[in-house]
């Protein structure tokens, strides 16, 4: 029988908070998806501010604890997201007592834009594979080393994806086509600066996690389609060598 790695020794003690947060912050930045705000003059969605967050805590979910676990943590956010979009459309259709004054004004916030739902959607699922594939795959690549520049390589390319995805499908034909690639552009590189200053922490807790978990996995076997829900790995995958004082 194959060596699982499954010794008390190597069981994730900070897996869970780190795809809860995951999670949480997936919600969020849908949530605030419609909301487009002006920043020092650059127009973007609100959900802008907060989804890198979601890419950090995916770097590092890939990173120590491998693809698998965050192909896990990307279908636990799309099936939350799923479950409070409907519970949020059961609710409005709701019948509304006489007396609840401000029930309109809530159904009128809940009630999201097809596009913009559809929009989320196509761009998680295809923006958040990529960017944990991208980390899998470089730190193969490049033997562990160079994690600063990993996880920055794998945002820009994966927040492009992101950016254009969504708002060709959420605001073409509302907005000038200018006026879209503007949006596209300024989502793309706000997304990119929180990612070079989260970089430092970013990659301190990567360290962190290891030491703390005694892992580091490196996904040299792995089947990364997005479809396969396979969570385990072999002993040999876990690459952590101790520190030496």
């Amino acid at each position: 029988m194959r060596n699982k790695m499954t010794t008390a020794h190597n069981q994730p003690r900070y897996l869970f908070i780190l795809m809860l947060a995951y999670c949480v912050c997936i919600l969020l930045a849908n949530w605030f998806d419609p909301r487009l705000v002006s920043i020092f003059g650059l127009i973007t969605d609100a959900g802008t501010l907060i989804f890198p967050i979601g890419f950090l805590l995916s770097d590092l979910i890939t990173e120590v604890y491998g693809y698998k676990k965050a192909r896990q943590a990307i279908w636990l956010g799309f099936i939350f997201n799923v479950v409070f979009l409907l519970y949020g459309q059961l609710v409005i259709h709701l019948p509304s007592p006489a007396f609840a004054n401000h029930n309109a004004e809530f159904d009128q916030l809940v009630q999201m834009d097809l596009r913009v739902v559809i929009g989320s959607f196509c761009s998680y699922l295809i923006a958040e594979p990529i960017n944990s594939w991208m980390i899998a795959r470089l730190k193969l690549r490049m033997k562990g080393r160079h994690m600063a520049l990993r996880f920055l390589s794998s945002t820009i390319v994966a927040s492009l994806l992101d950016s254009s995805i969504f708002s060709v499908i959420a605001f073409s034909g509302i907005m000038p086509t200018s006026d879209l690639r503007t949006l596209i552009l300024t989502m793309w590189f706000i997304k990119i600066v929180i990612e070079m200053v989260g970089l430092p922490l970013s990659t301190y807790l990567a360290d962190r996690l290891k030491q703390t978990e005694h892992l580091d996995i490196y996904d040299i076997n792995t089947k990364f389609s997005l479809l396969r829900f396979d969570a385990e790995y072999e002993a040999s995958a876990n690459h952590y060598k101790p520190s030496v004082i």
